[in-house]
């Protein structure tokens, strides 16, 4: 069987035809923010991007985008900031939260309209 490894795809791999997790738990799904904070404060420092890829194993465009969403939360940039894109995800998950309530209210409103002998007109 032959082993393929994904590493940039959350270590998923394929032995054969079959899927498997990898077994390394050293790739992370996302890094935590204490982590973006000292890499963004090393290239404010000066460190170069090529430094810091070689040195913490992390993806160059991982390091551009924090750098870019710092320049968009700043204000430097224009864009959605970190906190617009929490409340619009919060906002988003209530709004399908409500419409799944309201399909269950229509189908029930519309099941004991058919029990007492409604019809529509």
């Amino acid at each position: 069987m032959e082993l393929l490894m994904f590493p940039g795809f959350g270590g998923v791999g394929l032995v054969g035809f079959r899927a498997f997790r990898s077994l390394r738990s050293d790739v992370p799904r996302s890094y935590p923010p204490e982590f973006r904070r000292k890499v963004l404060d090393l290239l404010k420092a000066g460190r170069s991007v090529a430094d810091l890829v070689r040195d913490l194993q992390i993806s160059d465009q991982t390091i551009y985008t924090w750098r870019r969403q710092e320049l968009i939360d700043t204000g430097q940039l224009p864009g959605i900031t970190s906190r617009d894109q929490v409340e619009l995800v919060a906002a988003r998950r209530r709004i399908a939260e409500l419409e799944t309530e309201l399909a269950v209210h229509r189908r029930a409103a519309g099941h004991a309209a058919r029990r007492a002998g409604w019809r529509r007109r």
